[in-house]
């Protein structure tokens, strides 16, 4: 194989393992003046999340000559805090997971005047493979050009690998949820049948009991 249909070989391998590895994820949002924004994502355990926050300044505040200050706080799906600064206008957090679940991101302005207007702050998200510092690496294992890209797709794959493993395990989790939920409205469903029959078998004792009192039987 030549070079060059090596290279668009590996390009288009890049291209599709891609478009299925995680990826990093920048939003910007709007923050109420008096209010709270988060972002979530649900991440399995052992996964380094990398963000990057900042509040982006508008005209108004240019020309007040202000800049408005928010508060972050990052928690895990049992609420442990991961993260938390006050009067802050950027920042950076970082940490690997160590339990699945949904972790939370929320900000806040510090100010909360009336009619003070709210602010848009812009989160650079990134986790796993995305977060991974690329350079550091090139340069300890003194590597470049295709062999660089060699070691991101082998990452990227591994990273894929966890995804689909962890995706697998919740499946079995939810099936074995269903198949437990079952059985208990199976067994519901016979104690009601038999509670109903119960009920019909004494009321029938009691009728046919009270008819011979009355001698009508």
């Amino acid at each position: 194989m030549e070079l060059t249909e090596f290279l668009v070989l590996l390009l288009l391998t890049t291209a599709a393992v891609l478009a299925v590895a995680p990826t990093a994820e920048a939003i910007w949002m709007e923050v109420p003046s008096s209010g709270t924004k988060c972002i979530s994502e649900e991440i399995h355990s052992n996964v380094v999340v990398l963000a990057d926050y900042n509040v982006i300044g508008d005209e108004e505040h240019a020309q007040a000559n202000v800049v408005p200050t928010i508060s972050v706080k990052v928690t895990s799906p049992f609420g442990n805090n991961l993260y938390h600064k006050e009067n802050v206008t950027h920042g950076q957090f970082a940490f690997t997971t160590t339990e699945a679940g949904n972790y939370l991101a929320c900000f806040w302005m510090d100010n909360h005047a009336p009619g003070a207007k709210g602010v848009t702050i812009g989160v650079d998200w990134k986790t796993g493979i995305s977060a991974k510092d690329w350079e550091s690496v090139a340069r300890k294992e003194k590597i470049e050009g295709i062999e660089l890209e060699l070691v991101k797709l082998e990452g990227i794959v591994h990273a894929i690998q966890e995804n689909l493993e962890y995706l697998k395990h919740r499946e079995a989790e939810m099936r074995e949820d269903n198949e437990e939920t079952n059985a208990r409205v199976a067994w519901l469903s016979i104690m009601s049948l038999g509670i109903c029959l119960a009920v019909a078998a004494l009321q029938l004792c009691y009728l046919k009991s009270y008819f011979r009192k009355k001698k009508l039987i």
